[in-house]
């Protein structure tokens, strides 16, 4: 698997269909959703192709809303979490890209989630694409591991190793399929995930908003400072997990705090906003924005961790609203790799 830095071809999004999560069609909560993902793949699009799976009933609002440039397919649709229940993209041994098939369950076969559609998506997606389509017998999701490109895989060992997803898996077997399927040797496991993950409707700990690499060689890591949020424990449990590993090389991280926003609550509860989940694309990093002073001090982190890139601060409260990230909503296709046998 080529790092989420490396040269994309496209990227792939879904558009917001109406359900528990956004709301009913004609809903304000609705409208919110599909104007905040618009505003992602837009942005996106300044800078490489977007395609965009919306359902049927609505594929012709998306094109109207997203306009002319960005690709719409009509697909069946349960939710909008791409990186979640879409594929991902790999080279294979000739360089070719190929797509891996996670199984996707929703987040654990949670009593809330409805997959019967989603669970179709990498298919449709490879079609899209076309590319050969490689099924795994694990349940897994995009924003549940990370790669650095050099072989270092970063898991959290309450999604693969989840009852709900996995329930006769272990770390080794895990390992096994996930090297086998992305090309990496050393996997890096964290405890947990941030508080707000294991509420109700949350993914039981991905990585995605905790942690990152960097084309560098560096680690991102989430930091609350605020002793009042419950992730000011949890994100020192974490950092101190990534100081204690090493990469596959067997050489220690350089770990790069990039702190949360300062505002710790919203509608009465401890808000989980992260500037980790953001989505590197072709001359750009798509950056969460919370209209927080420490927006400008993530943006200068990201700017030197990624140096050449433009860093586009995009509104993502409303994202959060519903449950997770930019980094949650989209998913990268690479471009060809350099061992294509022409």
């Amino acid at each position: 698997m080529p790092p989420e830095w490396a040269p994309h071809a496209r990227s792939w999004m879904a558009f917001p269909p109406a359900n528990d999560t956004f709301g009913a069609q004609g809903s304000d909560t609705l409208s919110r959703a599909r104007h905040a993902w618009v505003q992602v793949a837009r942005t996106i699009a300044r800078y490489e192709a977007v395609v965009v799976l919306a359902d049927p009933a609505d594929a012709g609002l998306a094109q109207a809303m997203l306009g002319s440039h960005i690709t719409v397919h009509g697909v069946p649709l349960d939710d909008a979490w791409i990186r979640d229940s879409g594929p991902t993209f790999v080279h294979g041994s000739d360089g070719r890209v190929e797509a891996v098939d996670w199984i996707f369950n929703g987040w654990g076969a949670q009593d809330w989630a409805q997959w019967s559609n989603d669970e179709h998506v990498g298919e449709r997606v490879a079609e899209f694409a076309g590319t050969p389509l490689h099924a795994s017998a694990l349940v897994n999701e995009g924003g549940g591991f990370h790669i650095d490109g050099r072989g270092t895989l970063l898991l959290t060992e309450t999604v693969q190793l989840d009852p709900g997803r996995n329930p006769t898996a272990t770390r080794r077997s895990v390992e096994a399929e996930m090297h086998d399927r992305l090309g990496t040797t050393h996997a890096v496991w964290l405890p947990r995930g941030l508080s707000r993950d294991y509420e109700e409707f949350g993914t039981r700990g991905h990585v995605d908003i905790v942690a990152a690499f960097t084309a560098a060689g560096s680690v991102l890591v989430h930091r609350q400072d605020d002793r009042h949020h419950p992730d000011y424990e949890v994100t020192r449990l974490i950092r101190a997990s990534i100081e204690a590993a090493v990469d596959a090389d067997g050489n220690d991280f350089t770990i790069i705090d990039v702190p949360a926003p300062t505002v710790i609550r919203h509608d009465d509860e401890f808000v989980d906003w992260s500037y980790i989940n953001h989505y590197v694309a072709n001359n750009v990093v798509i950056l969460c924005a919370f209209d927080d002073p420490n927006d400008a001090v993530a943006a200068e982190i990201l700017a030197d961790a990624y140096p050449g890139r433009t860093i586009e601060l995009v509104d993502a409260r409303d994202i959060f609203a519903f449950g997770g990230g930019i980094h949650c909503i989209t998913q990268q296709q690479p471009t060809t790799g350099p061992g294509l046998v022409h």
